[in-house]
C-alpha cells in the first residue's frame, strides 16, 4: 500500500509540530503544562497514561508518557460545523510529555487542525484557516507558558 503523500516531505512546520524540554520530574512537568493550557484557554476534558496502561497490560517497560487532551470548546464546536463533523476523529488537541530521562521531560504537541486539512478531514477555505490561525495562536501562547520556567528549553529541535 502506498500513502497518498509523502511523509518525507511534510515539513513539521505543516503539521504545527512544536516541542519544549523540561528539566523537572514527569509529575512536576504535567501539572506545568496542564496550567499553562488552563491558562491560556484550553480546558482539558482527557488525560491519561498510555505508559500506565501498556505497562499494566502487556508488560511493556515503557517510561512515563502522559497525554493532556486540550481543548477549547467554542473553537472546536466551529470546527465541528465547518468538516462536517469529521474533525471528531481527531479530537482533542493532545499535549504529550514524555520522559526523555530521569528529569528530563518532553513536551510535543502538533495540530490535529493543520492535520485534518492535510488528510481532506477538514477543507481548505477561509474558515478553516481562521480555525487554524486561531488554535495556533492558543498552542503558541501554551508553549510560551511552559517556556516560561527557567527550566524550559523551547524551542527545540532534534
Amino acid at each position: 500500500m502506498s500513502l497518498p503523500i509523502d511523509p518525507s516531505a511534510i515539513d513539521p512546520e505543516d503539521v504545527g509540530e512544536e516541542q519544549a524540554r523540561l528539566e523537572m520530574d514527569h509529575e512536576t512537568a504535567i501539572e506545568h503544562v496542564r496550567e499553562a493550557c488552563l491558562d491560556v484557554g484550553f480546558g482539558i476534558p482527557v488525560e491519561f497514561s498510555p505508559s500506565d496502561l501498556l505497562n499494566e497490560k502487556v508488560d511493556a517497560g515503557r517510561d512515563p508518557y502522559y497525554v493532556l487532551g486540550a481543548c477549547n470548546p467554542a473553537i472546536a464546536d466551529r470546527a465541528l460545523d465547518a468538516s462536517d463533523g469529521r474533525i471528531g476523529s481527531l479530537f482533542p488537541c493532545n499535549m504529550i510529555v514524555w520522559e526523555e530521562a530521569p528529569g528530563v521531560q518532553r513536551v510535543y504537541h502538533v495540530s490535529i487542525m493543520r492535520i485534518a486539512r492535510l488528510v481532506g478531514l477538514a477543507p481548505d477555505d477561509d474558515t478553516w484557516a481562521d480555525i487554524v490561525e486561531e488554535t495556533g495562536g492558543y498552542v503558541d501562547a501554551c508553549f510560551e507558558a511552559i517556556a516560561d520556567d527557567e527550566r524550559a528549553t523551547y524551542p527545540i529541535e532534534d
